[in-house]
């Protein structure tokens, strides 16, 4: 699978040249180990993977004894692997470093040594369990690896012209037109019904089955509540009901998570914890209220008011249609041409906002529930910067629309109210590309151009 974190690894290996490693993070079967491989395959004369799901206790000891005497220690390594390490041409990968954190913990010293290069990948590596009493290297470099965006699926279905269309389209302000608009929004379904994760894509581009990308995805599924129950130590059961509780919390009209659905009376206090351990293990990817438009959404974000979108829709659908153990290929074909009987809006929010990420944005809403002033009272799907901020006009708010048919009232107020801090009205929908009264409307597809 063609991934475009292959060209953040180069550019680390050229501009760290070894004064650093890198940190690989994502969540389980993201594919960190697979690409980490490939990179070592094609970049380096020689590697060693070390995975420490399955080293044994020889390997871990050289880390708890061996450290003062690198010599000894590479010279072990080598011939543990049998294989010939060559200074400045070899990468050692430290595969599932969380799970042996002593391992993160001397990468100072190796990289000080400065003889290989070094990436370490793991799950779950920003949780407090995972790092307790361990001195983190600063001389480590981290990559967050997401699931695979449109552009990637794309790839890996033989398809590499689309979206080169799509970037110009975009650039242009063009449409697409009818035919390629179609085709574009039919691969685009395919892909948020698939979901990103590399195994899922992996079967469907053999297979085009989606009763087997749907059993893909359920181990996936059940991994995340292995790794839970392993790892959230101290509220596992209150990280698991989150987690249970996703599909019917984005059906909601406004999408925020209520935490009375969970427990009558449960305060945000009590949860915090458990929501931020989800967000660590990038299972979930949480959404906040900006109480002003301004710059720095961050400064202004109300945490106690938050959305929770899965970071992965494929793995989302599989989670909320799930009627026995399975859905159905039937359910998927409805999905695929439109035609299932549901409100698609948490489907569409959910692609929306991974895609976003993707892109490299932090997930942001506006929600005023002014009871006095209705012209306050509203609510935005998303709210973005842009690029090169400016004095004025930096803000692009976006509403997400699955029907053909919607209305754009929130839209409109927050035009008017913040008019100073307004850049580019955006609506994200099924149609072509189109201009009308200053609101740039969108394919769902063109997100990841945002």
């Amino acid at each position: 699978m063609r991934r475009k974190v292959y060209e953040k690894l180069l550019e680390w290996k050229q501009k760290s040249s070894g004064q650093s490693a890198v940190l690989l993070q994502g969540a389980r079967r993201v594919g960190k180990s697979y690409i980490a491989r490939e990179f070592a395959e094609k970049e380096y004369s020689s590697y060693i993977l070390i995975d420490f799901n399955l080293a044994d206790q020889q390997v871990r000891d050289m880390f708890l004894h061996d450290i003062g005497d690198l010599d000894t220690f590479f010279l072990k390594l080598s011939t543990l692997y049998n294989t010939k390490l060559k200074e400045r041409e070899s990468l050692i990968i430290l595969d599932e470093v969380q799970l042996f954190p002593r391992a993160r913990s001397v990468i100072k010293y190796l990289v000080a040594d400065g003889r290989y290069d070094y990436i370490e990948t793991g799950a779950l590596v920003s949780i407090k369990e995972n790092v307790e009493g361990i001195l983190l290297p600063s001389e480590e470099d981290q990559i967050n690896l997401n699931p695979m965006d449109f552009e990637e699926f794309l790839w890996a279905m033989g398809n590499e012209t689309m979206m080169r269309l799509i970037q110009d389209c975009f650039e242009k302000k063009l449409p697409m037109g009818q035919a390629l608009h179609r085709k574009a929004m039919d691969l685009f379904r395919q892909y948020m019904i698939v979901g990103g994760m590399p195994q899922a894509v992996e079967a469907y581009v053999q297979t085009r089955d989606f009763d087997e990308v749907d059993r893909v995805k359920r181990r996936i599924l059940n991994l995340y509540r292995d790794d839970i129950q392993k790892h959230a130590k101290g509220y596992g059961e209150k990280v698991r009901a989150i987690f249970d509780e996703l599909p019917s919390q984005l059906k909601n009209q406004n999408r925020h998570f209520k935490l009375s659905a969970l427990k009558e009376g449960a305060r945000f206090e009590e949860y915090r914890d458990p929501l931020f351990w989800l967000s660590d293990a990038m299972i979930v990817n949480p959404c906040y209220n900006a109480t002003e438009p301004n710059l720095g959404l961050r400064l202004n974000q109300d945490r106690t008011l938050l959305k929770c979108y899965m970071a992965d829709t494929g793995l989302l659908i599989s989670h909320a249609f799930d009627e026995n153990g399975i859905v159905s290929e039937e359910v998927y074909r409805k999905l695929l041409l439109d035609k299932l009987e549901v409100n698609m809006g948490m489907v569409m929010e959910n692609i929306v906002s991974q895609m976003l990420i993707s892109s490299g944005h932090k997930l942001y809403f506006y929600a005023n529930a002014d009871r006095e002033d209705k012209e306050n009272r509203m609510e935005i799907d998303f709210l973005i910067a842009k690029s090169r901020i400016t004095n004025r006009h930096n803000m692009s708010p976006i509403e997400v629309k699955s029907g053909k048919n919607y209305a754009l009232s929130s839209l409109r107020k927050f035009m008017k109210k913040f008019k100073e801090q307004l850049w580019i009205p955006y609506v994200l929908h099924t149609g072509d590309l189109k201009t009308e009264e200053d609101i740039v409307y969108l394919p769902l597809y063109m997100a990841m151009m945002l």
